[in-house]
């Protein structure tokens, strides 16, 4: 039995890793404006966050069409027979109900669930992994779901930023929060709980942030597996 995993862009899977595992990408979308690009196709990384600084306008999101996840259903079924989409958390973003309805509209004998992660970036990356994982080894769709919502609950996903204004000029959190974190000049320390973006700390510096960062990881028991995530600072990341 052939089970395929299909996920979104905002898994930010490594460079190569998703074709290395099998996995399709279904992206979401960046506007600038009246300018609308796909999510690492039509522009990558480092281009976005050099527009997100000097760029006048503010980009925004929009997650993909149900036709979107439909026509990657439709091609993946040819070959699948299962499919499993893991998509980022439903209070974040619709992608989860575009998924949903491009289910529906693919029309495929192929059976298809799809599974609402609760998390973002590589906790959804994470379990994009280990799904793909499960699928090589054999197991079944309804064995891959139990697995995975299993999991789910076990993903932590931790955060440092610099500022909060880019997220509330996203519409990520309350304006409030980002107004005093630059009052006080302090570093936001972020997480994902129940599914959305919550306030976990401050620190007055960077290395303070990483410090606790690092700490949390060594308290933690059983890790199956870590990542470390970075916007523009792979050098940091590295070490």
């Amino acid at each position: 039995m052939v089970i395929k995993i299909v996920t979104d862009s905002t898994a930010d899977l490594p460079e190569g890793l998703a074709e290395k595992l099998g996995v399709t990408v279904v992206a979401e979308y960046l506007r600038f404006g009246d300018e609308v690009l796909r999510d690492h196709i039509d522009i990558n990384e480092d281009e976005f966050y050099r527009r997100l600084v000097n760029d006048p306008i503010h980009p925004s999101t929009m997650q993909p069409a149900p036709e979107d996840f439909a026509e990657a259903f439709r091609k993946v079924s040819r070959e699948a027979d299962g499919i499993v989409a893991l998509t980022l958390s439903s209070k974040l973003s619709g992608t989860y109900n575009a998924a949903v309805s491009g289910k529906a509209a693919a029309n495929v004998t192929c059976p298809i669930t799809v599974i609402d992660t609760f998390s973002v970036t590589m906790g959804l990356g994470e379990l994009v992994i280990a799904a793909s994982e499960l699928a090589k080894a054999g197991k079944t769709m309804a064995e891959i779901e139990t697995a995975i919502k299993d999991m789910i609950p076990k993903i932590i996903v931790l955060g440092l930023v610099d500022t909060l204004k880019y997220l509330a000029l996203g519409g990520r959190i309350g304006k409030v929060q980002a107004l005093l974190g630059s009052m006080l000049n302090v570093k936001p320390m972020l997480a994902v709980k129940d599914g959305v973006l919550v306030p976990s700390g401050r620190v007055r510096s960077r290395a303070k942030g990483v410090d606790i960062l690092i700490e949390h990881a060594k308290q933690a028991v059983n890790i199956q597996d870590l990542t470390v995530i970075h916007n523009t600072t792979p050098d940091e990341a590295q070490a």
